[in-house]
């Protein structure tokens, strides 16, 4: 590109000399008109040739090259020069473009690890992480990219995921927990034992997705490349007829003349506005996508993004958390931190969930001195004696079994109602917990114009209905198997209008088929979830269901700047062809409307990339 701005800058000096300086010899004007030519057309006549010879004639740079050789052929070389100049003008723009929207993706790439530090034998490696195997320990030192995916075994540490999931948030990861490839471990020491090698590991895929996001066309590009392919012949041979049949048949016509408006009309009919400047929007948006966080796998689904009509939505991991949290301590006689230590003390032999969640609402080390016996009762919950207390943590099951006089709690969630040595002193209410701005993603896809929003969730009724209320979802349906999503998504698809689309978001290996059945399928927070990621056709690196409605405002928008090209590069040309047919425009109006329709274009599809976010 700098080589190209360099020649482009020489021929321009050349050009205003012999275009603004009369010389005494007009020669001295046409040489130096001639030496800025070949600055900036020799590269596109070397081109034109090579693709003649291959059979490849009818492209932008055969008809630079006729039209610009014939200008020069009828003896006018200002306009000759400008053309080509122009031409790689609009050339210099499109690489600035294009290098642009490259830059916004391969920001991503910055997240590919160069090597792994391995322990074979007690002894530290440096090999690259395809070498790395399954169950191997590797260390991860501050400053370091996280190379392959694996569980903590040593240490603890933050980790930068910012690269992965755009959360500017470090993330504290301590021994046992599951660490993601692409990661940039900021301050201690951790040894990771790997559980997937490299071409499975999160980073390979994201990569791999990344680098195949172009080779999905739109139905637009489609047509753009269609287009071309038929309409230059046509407009060459429209232009060899124009050159050649009027001076035969009209009376005191010149070839010359005809001739010239023939150039005009080559220079004009080249659709270099239409073929550069619409795969760049895409592309433009792609990367635009890509520096919030959002992986479109193709521009074919940022297309079916614009036209989405009813989103429909997983409910665990993707509207809430997917982690049991405690919402509500309720005493009765009894301190709330009190009753809090007691059902953490009777649960601490437990690794359910629920038990857990408990636990790390209390966050005090479990004194196990004080914890006599526990007994799980299989349906109901636990008895436990601490010290001298005998403690039940059950449902309301087994405190009707055991004739416990207790308040009935009709909160949505999971209720662990307590009572030491027989007497009710209160409960814990425990419920997976309603995402920050989950509500913010149904207001924003309302103001998108989505028609309907619904949540398919295999959670019981009660809990369904109480999370479509609070988020203000159109339509739930509850207690659905992975088989019973399909059916309600099939029964969805039937709703939508014929160019409308559906979009599915979910996050698990549960939601897999929804997701490829889908017109669009977007994996929420799906980065430890293979088979999500696989099916999907958007990936959403951070778990934000905003994601989804900034991903339709972007769609919308890149798909308005498509159609704003489209129309105006089609309009602009047709008035100038005509006009140039007609003998009312001279080449400066057809460069004006090949080059100057295309920089715009161009400039126009720039926009999309000054997106940084879209709320």
């Amino acid at each position: 590109m700098k080589k190209r701005a360099i020649k482009i800058i020489i021929a321009l000096i050349l050009f205003v000399l012999a275009f603004a300086i009369s010389f005494s010899h007009l020669w001295i004007n046409n040489v130096l008109f001639l030496l800025s030519y070949i600055f900036v057309g020799l590269d596109i006549l070397k081109k034109a040739w090579r693709n003649f010879l291959r059979g490849k004639m009818l492209d932008e740079n055969f008809l630079m090259s006729v039209a610009t050789l014939g200008a020069f052929g009828v003896g006018e070389f200002s306009e000759a020069v400008a053309v080509m100049l122009f031409y790689q003008v609009g050339e210099l723009f499109q690489s600035y473009a294009v290098d642009k929207s490259r830059k916004s993706i391969a920001n991503l790439m910055d997240i590919r690890p160069d090597y792994a530090n391995v322990l074979r034998e007690e002894i530290e490696e440096k090999v690259s992480p395809n070498e790395v195997k399954i169950g191997e320990i590797i260390i991860v030192k501050p400053g370091e990219k996280l190379p392959l995916d694996g569980i903590v075994v040593e240490g603890k540490s933050c980790l930068d995921t910012k690269a992965l999931t755009g959360e500017s948030v470090p993330r504290e990861v301590f021994e046992g927990e599951d660490v993601l490839s692409g990661c940039v471990n900021l301050n201690g020491l951790l040894k990771i034992k790997v559980t997937k090698e490299f071409g499975e590991s999160t980073v390979s895929k994201i990569l791999n997705l990344v680098e195949n996001a172009s080779s999905r066309k739109s139905k637009s590009e489609n047509f753009i490349t269609k287009f071309a392919r038929v309409y230059t012949p046509i407009v060459v041979v429209i232009a060899v007829v124009l050159a050649i049949f009027p001076p035969l048949l009209i009376p005191n016509a010149t070839f010359s003349d005809w001739i010239y408006r023939a150039l005009s009309f080559l220079v004009v009919s080249c659709p270099c506005a239409l073929v550069i400047s619409i795969p760049l929007s895409f592309f433009g948006g792609i990367g635009g996508a890509s520096k919030m966080g959002i992986l479109v796998k193709g521009s074919n689904y940022l297309e079916a993004l614009s036209k989405a009509e009813i989103v429909v939505f997983d409910k665990t991991g993707t509207l809430t958390e997917g982690i049991f949290e405690v919402q509500e301590v309720k005493a009765i006689g009894i301190a709330k931190e009190e009753l809090l230590k007691i059902v953490a003390h009777a649960e601490s032999y437990s690794n359910h969930p629920i038990a857990k969640s408990v636990q790390r609402a209390y966050n005090n080390e479990i004194d196990k001195n004080l914890i006599v016996k526990t007994e799980e009762v299989s349906g109901c919950g636990i008895v436990a004696q601490i010290k001298n207390q005998l403690v039940l943590v059950g449902n309301e099951k087994m405190m009707c079994e055991k004739q416990i006089d207790f308040i009935v709690c009709d909160s949505v969630g999971t209720i662990l109602y307590v009572a030491i040595d027989g007497k009710y002193v209160g409960y814990v209410l425990i419920a997976d917990k309603i995402k920050k701005d989950a509500q913010k993603a149904i207001k924003k896809l309302r103001q998108n114009h989505i028609k309907k929003t619904v949540m398919l969730t295999g959670d019981k009724k009660q809990v369904g209905e109480s999370v479509a209320a609070k988020l203000g979802i159109d339509a739930v349906y509850t207690e659905l198997l992975p088989d019973g999503k399909v059916e309600k998504v099939e029964e969805l698809m039937r709703q939508k209008s014929e160019k409308g689309k559906l979009i599915f978001a979910g996050d698990g290996i549960n939601d897999a088929p929804v997701l490829a059945l889908a017109d669009i399928g977007i994996a929420m927070g799906g980065l430890g979830a293979d088979s999500a990621i696989e099916a999907a056709d958007v990936v959403l690196m951070t778990d934000e269901p905003s994601g989804i409605a900034s991903a339709i405002k972007l769609a919308k928008k890149n798909m308005r700047i498509v159609k704003e090209n489209i129309v105006f590069a089609i309009l602009v040309k047709v008035l100038v062809l005509v006009l140039s047919a007609l003998g009312m425009s001279t080449m400066w109006e057809a460069v004006f409307a090949d080059v100057g329709v295309a920089i715009i274009a161009i400039l126009n599809a720039l926009r999309i990339l000054k997106v940084k976010s879209i709320n």
